[in-house]
């Protein structure tokens, strides 16, 4: 028979077997516990270093920092275009066989105007020195000729110009005649450079193949004394080719090799006027 401290002992042992018992299945429950918030802190923390390292955090806690500061475009984008729409009409295409008669005063002053969705360029046309230009300027002006053509070409490195003059908007576009090179030892011509302000003809790189196409340098650039120089922008031309320029060029066309300019640069109208 079992005395009653037999029992006792028992029941104490009993006891303390059932504590164990519950203090084992309390420590599995909380490893257990402890392993699944473990996992689910994992994948917050990978998640969130996931949405950072693309951006997507880092760019919410700028915009809470920074909620009326200027947005700042991305150094990829496309700059905004700082020019109007053009005006209504169409390009003329015409060309003729021989240069224009000469019909200008050689000792008068001529300016042109050439009226632009960016702003107007005034332009003091050299007579004088350049007089078979500034004779075919005056002429194709007269025509129509420039009006609602695109400036087709920006240059922003080594050479600074803006090119225009070309009904096709190609670069291989003319009026069918060509006139020989001028002021070639223009006196603003120093160590081949072609000062901001200029401009001048282009050409096929071949003597006295310049024909309605002309470039506008909007920063000195180094060049041979092969374009005739036939004219100076006014200051607040300059402001206008430096909007343009300011808005940089567009990667070349791959069929013209062309830079067009990001600013939609559009002659609505070109004037010449004897003074």
């Amino acid at each position: 028979m079992v005395s009653q401290e037999q029992r006792r002992r028992q029941l104490a042992r009993e006891k303390f077997l059932r504590q164990q018992q519950r203090r084992t299945v309390a420590r599995r429950k909380a490893r257990t516990r402890n392993a699944a918030i473990a996992s689910a802190l994992a994948v917050v923390v990978i998640g969130s270093l996931a949405l950072y390292t693309t951006g997507v955090l880092k760019g919410d806690d700028d915009s809470k920092a920074n909620a009326n500061a200027e947005v700042t475009p991305s150094p990829t984008s496309k700059a905004p275009d700082p020019c109007e729409k053009p005006a209504a009409g169409k390009v003329k295409k015409a060309t003729w066989k021989n240069e224009p008669e000469m019909t200008i005063d050689k000792s008068a002053k001529y300016t042109m105007k050439l009226a632009t969705t960016c702003g107007d360029i005034d332009i003091a046309l050299k007579a004088s020195a350049a007089p078979h230009t500034v004779n075919s300027f005056n002429f194709l002006a007269g025509k129509g000729y420039f009006d609602h053509s695109k400036c087709h070409r920006l240059t922003d490195s080594s050479i600074y110009v803006l090119q225009c003059g070309d009904p096709t908007g190609t670069g291989t576009g003319g009026p069918g005649y060509t006139i020989p090179d001028e002021n070639l030892k223009d006196k603003s011509l120093k160590d081949n450079i072609y000062p901001a302000g200029t401009v001048a003809m282009a050409n096929t790189n071949q003597p006295n193949t310049g024909g309605s196409q002309f470039f506008l340098v909007y920063q000195d650039s180094q060049l041979p004394p092969s374009y005739t120089p036939f004219g100076t922008v006014s200051a607040s031309g300059m402001k206008v080719l430096k909007k343009i320029a300011d808005a940089g060029a567009q990667p070349a066309d791959p069929t013209t090799q062309n830079t067009a300019p990001n600013a939609t640069v559009v002659i609505n109208k070109a004037t010449v006027t004897e003074s």
